[in-house]
């Protein structure tokens, strides 16, 4: 799906796609989505987990899909209604739900941390939530969808012991992550890779109150020489980050790493045109190590 949003740089902004299951109202992220099609036939997967439908292979690729009904506990999807074919982590998925309403323009600002507001078989798997009017668009949490089905779809930590034994050192990084699983993931492999001095923050609005505090002290040096970036996070996203910190003359040579799901051929070129120095797709940790090695030893 192409649309003018991806060509736009750091405006805080996303299109969120809205679809129903059982008349309740859903969102992903668009940059996510390849292409949304009818419900096609797919062949079983002996053994599978039970939200994985089976496979199929539109266009000579071959497509896992996931009943996401029956991933939010509310039974099995019939053979109708819609796939949602979406890439990140580059994965090649199609999420089954049962129609399409559009697609609205919102900021990172205007989404609402999930809370009570959400019932107990969306918790824990919906990043934000969107009040329309008077309809709530519960945004998804696609990827630990995927990666409770396929836990191996996740965080690659064993790549940190590959690297074998390292030094430590007090480099100073700040995360901007707005997973919590994911924050510690990261924090925790850094932290095993020798990096001792580790600011982790929820959103880009958060990580960036810290620079500006610091440029205001005098302590950048002290407390940032790289940072690492979800895109996709509530407030302020990374690419939203990226801009601000590149626009700042007294901030523009900190390494920015974008460190996200999100992480393909479109969205990679929106990240370089912001000035970011790398960037990796999330079960990719041992790189992450490395790039960082890169921007910041031995300078």
């Amino acid at each position: 799906m192409d649309t003018k949003i991806l060509l736009e740089n750091g405006t805080n902004e996303l299109e969120v796609l809205e679809f129903i299951l059982d008349d309740h109202s859903y969102g992903i992220n668009v940059a996510k989505i390849r292409e949304i099609i009818p419900y096609a036939e797919v062949t079983p997967v002996p053994n599978a987990h039970p939200s994985i439908e089976g496979i199929f292979m539109p266009r000579d690729t071959m497509i896992t899909a996931i009943d996401l009904k029956n991933c939010l506990q509310r039974g099995k999807s019939e053979p109708t209604g819609l796939f949602i074919v979406t890439n990140f982590n580059k994965l090649d998925i199609a999420f089954h739900v049962d129609s399409v309403v559009g697609i609205h323009r919102v900021s990172w600002n205007d989404i609402i941390k999930p809370g009570s507001t959400i019932s107990t078989s969306e918790d824990g798997i919906s990043t934000g939530i969107i009040k329309m009017n008077e309809k709530l668009i519960i945004i998804l949490d696609f990827e630990k969808i995927v990666s409770d089905i396929n836990p191996e779809t996740g965080l690659k930590t064993l790549e940190i012991d590959a690297l074998g034994e390292r030094s430590r050192n007090n480099i100073p990084i700040l995360i901007a992550e707005d997973s919590v699983l994911l924050n510690k993931l990261i924090c925790d492999s850094l932290k095993k890779a020798g990096y001792d001095n580790i600011t982790h923050t929820e959103n880009g609005q958060e990580a960036y109150n810290i620079i500006m505090d610091c440029k205001a002290k005098g302590t950048l040096d002290q407390n940032v020489k790289c940072i690492i970036t979800d895109i996709e996070m509530p407030i302020m996203d990374g690419h939203r980050l990226t801009k601000l910190v590149r626009d700042d003359d007294d901030l523009k040579d900190i390494p920015i790493v974008i460190f996200s799901s999100l992480v393909n051929e479109e969205m990679r070129r929106k990240g370089e045109a912001l000035g970011a120095n790398a960037q990796l797709s999330k079960p990719e940790i041992g790189n992450l190590v490395k790039t960082v090695d890169s921007l910041v030893l031995n300078k």
